[in-house]
C-alpha cells in the first residue's frame, strides 16, 4: 500500500476519547488521523516502536536529559506499549504516558470510523517542560506522522 506523510490529516481529538478528561486551558494537544480498521492495541504497539531514525533521536534524548534527572526508560512491570506505561485501554482507545517533574504527557492511540487517531497532551510542569517541548516539537510532529504512515503500511 502507498501510504506517505500527506495521507496523514491534523484533526480535533474525538469527543469519545478518555483523553479529553485531562485537558487544560494552557495545555498542549495534538492529534493526527490515517484511514485504517487497525484495532487501538495492536496500533499502539507499531506507535510506540519507533524506527531507527527515532530511535537514535531517543537515545540522544536519553543523554541529554539523563543528567537532569528526568525519566529515561518505562517503569518495570507495568504494561507498556513501547516505553509508555499504559494508563487506560478500551476496545477503541489505549492512553499510556506518565507524569515526570518537567511535564505530564499521554499518548492516545484511538480507532474508531475507519480511522486511527494518534493524540498526544502534555501539561507543563515549569519553565523547564516549556523549553523542552518546544525543542522537540518538530521531532514530535515527524514521529507521530511516520507512526501513523507504519500503522496504515500494516493494515
Amino acid at each position: 500500500m502507498s501510504v506517505s506523510f500527506f495521507d496523514v490529516t491534523a484533526t480535533p481529538l474525538p469527543e469519545s476519547s478518555d483523553l479529553h478528561a485531562r485537558i487544560g486551558a494552557k495545555d498542549f494537544l495534538d492529534c493526527y488521523c490515517i484511514d485504517s480498521d487497525m484495532p487501538p492495541r495492536q496500533a499502539a504497539e507499531i506507535v510506540t516502536n519507533f524506527p531507527g531514525w527515532a530511535q537514535m533521536l531517543a537515545n540522544l534524548r536519553t543523554v541529554l536529559v539523563k543528567p537532569f534527572g528526568l525519566r529515561t526508560e518505562a517503569p518495570e512491570g507495568k504494561d507498556c506499549v513501547g516505553i509508555f506505561p499504559v494508563e487506560s485501554e478500551s476496545d477503541t482507545e489505549v492512553i499510556a504516558g506518565f507524569d515526570d517533574s518537567h511535564l505530564n504527557f499521554r499518548v492516545s492511540v484511538l480507532s474508531e470510523g475507519g480511522k486511527v487517531f494518534v493524540a498526544t497532551w502534555v501539561h507543563r510542569n515549569n519553565l523547564f517542560g516549556r523549553m523542552y517541548l518546544a525543542t522537540i516539537m518538530p521531532f514530535h510532529i515527524l514521529i507521530a506522522r511516520d507512526a501513523l504512515v507504519r500503522v496504515a503500511r500494516a493494515a
